[in-house]
């Protein structure tokens, strides 16, 4: 079929991602950017016909838009979001590697380690669609897999890298498929003796209550928000709830929170691919207090008192590969929050 075909290329051409629209010719995206992979302007709704199953054809029908994974054979798995659009239907699919990559291979910074030594509390990785917090997960959930004898319970929608049982034991669950949804899977969770939950995407209100509340039991959480900072992240997690109940959950993340790491993909200037910008944050007394004053404003002067604990600024981060050669100014300058800093990287300065 003209998909499996597409997506054998992508994989051959180290892409990402395959887009297809109706109306527009497909396109793969490569280290970032996007580039035509045919010039036929594909039918995407019979295209996509043999992908999408029973149950997921009816949640598009019913919704307009859905989730699922796809197999290849010879090219991998992959992460399928098929939706309508103005035209007519549209699908993207993200290339799931099949390797669990390290956090070397992924050139994250070595303190993120420690969020595999603890044994409860909420850890968040952040950042926008395509930013590589799926990688992420997986690659401190494999750290624990190779290292501890834990009860691993992932939750995803769809199920993205496929741990196999190491020292640990996973219970791997796709909602839709094994589950109602993510707060259902929650729910049950605390009854099946986990160490560690890994929610794929804490979506609505009722999950981020629930992985708190998880959290402040002594279970270990991970998960994932679209923020590109420490302090977005914790007033985003705040701002959720209506106003009466929003200093009960500060006190419920000031409790569990144990550190955020927020991460940006950048288009690399010294080899070919990708290099992530990173902000990473660790729990303390003080943090625990700025939750509880709703003052995360105060954050970025955490991160930098605390370097020698690993944590920085995603500016810092930023800067420092530009500096270093390994990313492009200008794309450093248009990701920073204070671009005077980084006016020096402009071509007319």
């Amino acid at each position: 079929m003209p998909v499996d075909e597409l997506l054998h290329e992508l994989v051959a051409k180290d892409g990402s991602d395959l887009h297809l629209l109706d109306g527009l010719v497909p396109k793969f995206r490569i280290h970032g950017s996007l580039v035509e992979a045919a010039d036929e302007i594909p039918p995407v709704e019979a295209w996509i016909e043999p992908v999408v199953d029973e149950r997921h054809r009816k949640i598009f029908d019913e919704k307009g838009e859905t989730d699922l994974a796809y197999e290849v054979e010879g090219a991998g798995r992959f992460r399928v979001n098929v939706f309508r659009h103005h035209k007519g239907v549209g699908a993207v699919f993200r290339l799931i590697p099949t390797v669990i990559p390290s956090l070397l291979d992924l050139n994250l910074p070595e303190h993120v380690e420690r969020f595999t030594r603890l044994k409860s509390g909420l850890v968040l990785v952040t950042g926008p669609t395509g930013s590589g917090k799926s990688s992420t997960l997986a690659a401190l959930l494999d750290i624990i897999n190779r290292n501890e004898q834990r009860h691993i319970i992932t939750i995803e929608d769809p199920i993205e890298y496929m741990h196999e049982d190491k020292d640990s034991t996973f219970t791997q669950r796709e909602v839709g498929r094994d589950t109602e949804s993510f707060e259902a899977a929650l729910r049950s969770a605390a009854r099946q003796d986990p160490d560690l939950i890994l929610v794929g995407e804490m979506r609505d209100r009722e999950t981020i209550r629930l992985a708190l509340t998880l959290a402040e039991m002594g279970m270990q959480v991970f998960s994932t928000l679209h923020t590109n900072s420490a302090g977005r992240t914790i007033d985003r997690i705040v701002e959720v709830f209506p106003d009466d109940q929003q200093e009960a959950v500060r006190a419920m993340l000031a409790g569990s929170l144990q550190g955020v790491l927020s991460q940006l993909l950048c288009a690399r200037v010294d080899l070919e691919g990708r290099f992530p910008a990173t902000e990473l944050l660790f729990t303390s007394m003080a943090l625990r207090s700025v939750i509880r004053e709703g003052a995360a404003h105060k954050i970025e002067s955490m991160l930098q008192a605390g370097r020698a604990e690993g944590m920085h600024r995603m500016d810092d981060s930023l800067y420092r590969l530009a500096s270093d050669g390994i990313i492009g100014g200008e794309d450093a300058f248009r990701k920073a929050s204070d671009k005077s800093r980084f006016l020096k990287f402009l071509p007319d300065r």
